[in-house]
């Protein structure tokens, strides 16, 4: 899996117009905007790399955008999908509030949702326990537990 940074996202682009103009040059295994930015994993380097050489500058709602191989170390982890958030819930809040319960590679809030990505797979399990229909400034936290398959069995 190859994660690609995408910048300079125009305001009306949309996750599924995201995934299918990166589908074009290879398996999408997720994509998320953030803003005016996003992220999207490629299933190899090789479609990663003709993505990044045919997208970037490429004008989606006529604005250039930028496409490029993400900076961050990638790390194996556990990703947890967060609902139902509140409004005035920041990044840096949420994600101190998963570290009580392990360590957080990532945390990225899109409108009343978010991804909290977790280094290890017991330690999300033990946020979701513990987390799971609690109260968090003002709402109740739900989730959807789409990389815990393996773990939950």
């Amino acid at each position: 899996m190859v994660k690609l940074f995408v910048g300079n996202l125009p305001a009306e682009a949309t996750q599924s117009e995201l995934k299918s103009l990166f589908e074009q040059f290879g398996r999408v295994t997720e994509c998320d905007i953030i803003k005016n930015y996003g992220f999207v994993h490629m299933e190899d380097k090789k479609s990663a790399d003709e993505a990044v050489h045919n997208l970037n500058h490429y004008k989606l709602h006529g604005v250039a955008i930028n496409v490029e191989n993400s900076r961050g170390k990638p790390k194996a982890s556990t990703k947890l999908h967060v609902s139902n958030l509140s409004n005035n819930c920041t990044s840096d809040e949420l994600r101190a509030k998963f570290e009580s319960y392990g360590s957080v590679l990532e945390c990225d809030i899109v409108k009343e949702y978010a991804f909290v990505h977790m280094e290890r797979a017991d330690e999300a399990l033990d946020a979701i326990r513990n987390l799971d229909n609690t109260e968090f400034k003002g709402k109740i936290f739900s989730w959807v537990r789409h990389s815990l398959q393996s773990c939950l069995q």
